[in-house]
């Protein structure tokens, strides 16, 4: 709970910030991390920057929201190194190993030789994403686009023409659709012509004169035979009436339906042949391994058996032998084991310890018992002599 404090607090700072700066500034780094993006994608950002250092593309929101602060950060330094470089001004790329702070002071120093001013203490960058990592990509890519000699200019909008569906058909063909146009047209026209009987009658007299007149005229031919034999060649392709299919017309759908459906009645009858055979074959194939099985069985019953009995054996062989080796176990680690050892010279350690004491002790009870003996054989002395003087002092009286 203690580490999260400080991002807790830096979290507050930052939404009061925005709020104190307008509703919008908290969307402010959003849009100009779009800004961006179109700026480098002017610049080919792609197959310079990126494809060198095996990176992948930036997405729209790249360095606005947090998403792995060691790889947003590394991608902010080689991005504002190229930037830097893009713009006319030899940058070293860094690496990954490099100090962090050391390359933010190189990148800031960059961005002041170019006359931009940084109001923001360098540890916003250490994150690798933010409003400060955006601004100072966005003003290097600014700095590199102008180096490039780029210019905005007006968008150009195209005119909005009417397509004119140019249909391109062959002389030789016509569409359904075509034909029933005409044949449209034709009934229109009969029926327009038909409006007027009048005309009619007079055209009709008029046909039946001509008619009448140049009936002696067409019953001797002048036409040569080849040239009306070639003309009908020449003709012939431009007469021929093809009527395209249209896939979107239900009748052909249900044509392929039915078609499909004999297809899979046809092929069902000859693969249910085969299946059919195959589930006999498989059937008795079955019946022959059950019957085998079964003779097995009945054959290798004792030896099952044996074999059985001889499972139990050696499951109990088995837990002995678990049994024996775990005792083994416990007694070589035992023999094996330093500790009561070293509780042995601890002993011994302790009791010579116990012994020195006990030796000074019985050397100062020696030299009281000592001094206690001395102090009473002198005043036996001292009591003897005491009661020889009186003696003697009598005698010489």
């Amino acid at each position: 709970m203690a580490e999260e404090a400080p991002g807790g607090a830096r979290r507050g700072a930052e939404e009061l910030e925005a709020a104190e700066r307008g509703p919008g500034a908290a969307y402010h780094m959003f849009a100009m991390m779009e800004d961006l993006l179109e700026k480098l994608k002017l610049l080919n950002y792609e197959e310079e920057a990126l494809r060198r250092h095996h990176l992948r593309p930036l997405s729209r929101h790249y360095f606005a929201l947090p998403t792995n602060p060691g790889e947003q950060f590394y991608m902010f330094c080689t991005l504002a190194a190229w930037l830097i470089t893009k713009a006319g001004h030899p940058f070293e790329q860094p690496q990954e190993y490099d100090d962090p702070n050391a390359t933010i002071s190189n990148i800031l120093s960059e961005l002041r030789s170019f006359g931009r001013s940084v109001d923001f203490p360098p540890s916003k960058l250490k994150a690798g994403y933010g409003e400060q990592a955006c601004y100072v990509l966005d003003c290097l890519a600014e700095e590199a686009l102008k180096h490039t000699d780029f210019s905005w200019k007006r968008p150009a909008y195209p005119t909005e023409e009417l397509e004119e569906e140019a249909i391109t058909e062959d002389d030789a063909e016509l569409t359904l659709n075509k034909l029933e146009e005409e044949i449209e047209e034709e009934e229109t026209d009969n029926e327009e012509n038909f409006i007027d009987l009048n005309v009619l009658k007079a055209q009709t007299y008029r046909s039946d004169m001509n008619e009448s007149t140049k009936q002696e005229e067409i019953l001797e031919s002048t036409t040569d035979a080849a040239e009306w034999n070639l003309e009908v060649e020449r003709v012939l392709p431009q007469l021929k009436v093809t009527i395209r299919t249209d896939n979107k017309d239900w009748r052909i759908h249900v044509d392929q339906m039915h078609q499909h459906k004999d297809g899979i009645e046809s092929a069902l009858k000859e693969t249910r042949g085969y299946l059919d055979k195959l589930h006999n074959e498989i059937s008795r194939t079955l019946e022959k391994v059950n019957s085998r099985e079964k003779y097995l069985n009945n054959q290798l019953e004792h030896l099952v058996q044996e074999y059985r009995t001889a499972q139990a054996q050696l499951s109990e062989i088995t837990e002995v032998l678990e049994k024996v080796k775990q005792e083994m176990e416990e007694k070589g680690s035992s023999m094996t084991d330093g500790a009561p050892l070293v509780k042995i010279k601890q002993a011994l350690t302790k009791l010579k310890q116990e012994t020195v004491q006990m030796d000074i002790r019985i050397g100062v009870v020696e030299h009281t018992l000592l001094q206690s003996k001395l102090k009473e054989k002198s005043n036996m002395t001292r009591d003897m002599h005491a009661t020889m003087i009186p003696e003697t002092t009598i005698g010489a009286y």
